[in-house]
């Protein structure tokens, strides 16, 4: 069944809040930045056994934080940002449980076998998260890289959910074009998931309110997980409170 998933969003090595679509090279627009470091933030999870929590930097300058938050909770993290088969390993070694990988998997906007092969003999089928995080486009959803600014030509659609299942553990999917407006969820995306996903998958975009796990798990028929994260209240927000998502895991089947 549904559940809330935890995130640690890292950018310029401080624990941050994002509108996702507004990520590039030079900065981002900023929802939050919070005085405690990664480590705070992976024991608060840790204490209430949240598990399936995603750690993602974005950009350069959190490699600390990312060690910290790892250190701090070892197999009760996923990590991602950065990742590709030269490095993935050693981020398992670190104590991630998953590593996450999406940019890599391209090479000139184009999806890559050869490169998803090379990373999967390095950390096993069994510890590999791929980031479909997207964008839409004439109606559809693209998979986005390089912080989300380059949309690629491959379709978050059956055929692709389908295929790509068959080489990992997990699906994350951020839709960028919500991603921390706190203007609701795009329920199309959510209800194509609920649809076509075969492995645990996770949601994250635009969600404001515990009704928005509600409507997860009604759209996706409890196929999909939501991360929430500018909503909530351990990142300023007033939409939800940590304890309401503990009370909502613990209330619904545990997996």
């Amino acid at each position: 069944m549904t559940q809330f998933r935890p995130c640690i969003d890292l950018h310029q090595g401080k624990v941050k809040q994002i509108v996702g679509g507004s990520l590039s090279a030079d900065g981002a627009q900023t929802n939050y930045v919070s005085e405690y470091d990664a480590a705070h933030y992976a024991q608060l999870y840790r204490d209430h056994n949240l598990t399936g929590g995603h750690v993602i930097a974005l950009g350069e300058g959190n490699q600390k934080q990312v060690e910290l938050a790892l250190k701090t909770w070892p197999q009760g993290l996923q990590v991602g940002g950065g990742i590709n088969a030269d490095n993935a390993a050693s981020y398992l070694g670190a104590g991630a449980s998953h590593i996450i990988v999406t940019s890599y998997l391209f090479e000139n906007s184009q999806f890559s076998w050869e490169r998803l092969e090379r990373i999967t003999a390095e950390v096993g089928k069994q510890h590999l998260v791929l980031d479909l995080s997207c964008r839409r486009k004439n109606n559809s959803w693209f998979i986005a890289t390089n912080r989300w600014q380059t949309v690629t030509d491959t379709e978050v659609n059956e055929k692709t959910l389908r295929e790509l299942a068959n080489h990992c553990d997990e699906f994350l999917i951020h839709a960028a074009d919500v991603e921390g407006l706190q203007a609701g969820i795009d329920t199309e995306l959510v209800t194509l998931l609920g649809h076509t996903v075969t492995i645990p998958t996770v949601y994250a975009g635009g969600a404001r309110n515990l009704s928005d796990l509600e409507k997860v798990k009604q759209l996706s028929g409890g196929k999909v997980d939501l991360t929430i994260g500018s909503a909530l209240d351990i990142f300023g927000g007033n939409g939800i409170t940590l304890d309401e998502c503990i009370k909502w895991n613990k209330g619904h089947n545990q997996k």
